[in-house]
């Protein structure tokens, strides 16, 4: 019963969202701070999962924009777990067919978020030179999700090189963020489905890096954060 109730309480208020935020987009469409208002309300949808998220944001992180965040990428909770730690001036980077969901996709297109064809090899391509000049000249900050697609409980999947190389040509650095363990953590008939925990990490520049030496950064970087993923999941659960 929790759960039913649950599920039409996330879905109505998910509606509203989407609505009240294309109705103040129309008023400013692709505002680059159109992401960090419509994210803070999309953010307070866990507290309805019985979530407590804390989000952890150094100083030196702070300190920069613009940038290129790259976040573990878990499950569908993602939206609404990640929205806590949305920083203003951030828009993302997501699938061209999100367009057509009712309700999000017209959210998600007029809130600013640049939408990439990835069946398309040379749009891909393209994309990374078009969100790279995007940060230049709009001076905004891109949230990225490096794995390409839900991890499902496999922990941290490889990472593709597209951020690092979008990252190079915008000549802004890396901020990683880890959201602890989201797999089977929500039960909607429990509850308290406990504490999740998100943590940017120190900023990697890449002043020096080359396209020949964009592979070894993708890869070291992915071991550091399945590191920290670790470290989390254990303080999370503790």
């Amino acid at each position: 019963m929790l759960a039913l109730v649950r599920i039409i309480l996330m879905t109505v208020v998910l509606v509203i969202i989407c609505i009240l935020s294309c109705l103040y987009c129309l008023l400013r469409p692709f505002h680059r701070n159109n992401v960090y208002f419509t994210a803070k309300y999309l953010g307070k949808v866990t507290k309805i999962f019985g979530l407590d998220v804390e989000v952890r944001i150094p100083q030196s992180v702070k300190a920069i924009s613009p940038a290129v965040y790259i976040c573990n990428h878990q499950n569908s909770y993602d939206i609404f777990t990640a929205a806590n730690a949305v920083l203003p001036n951030t828009v993302s980077v997501g699938k061209k067919s999100l367009k057509w969901i009712p309700f999000f996709g017209q959210m998600y297109w007029l809130t600013g978020n640049i939408l990439i064809d990835r069946k398309n090899t040379n749009k891909a391509m393209n994309t990374i030179a078009l969100t790279a000049k995007k940060i230049r000249d709009k001076n905004i900050s891109v949230w990225l999700f490096p794995e390409g697609t839900r991890s499902n409980g496999k922990g941290i999947l490889p990472f593709k090189t597209g951020a690092f190389r979008t990252a190079l040509q915008a000549n802004v650095p890396i901020i990683p963020i880890c959201v602890s363990n989201m797999h089977k953590k929500v039960d909607l008939n429990r509850w308290n489905n406990g504490k999740i925990i998100i943590e940017y990490m120190e900023p990697i520049s890449l002043e020096g890096s080359s396209k020949d030496n964009i592979r070894a950064l993708t890869n070291t970087t992915r071991d550091n954060m399945k590191a920290q993923f670790e470290r989390l999941n254990i303080e999370a659960e503790q």
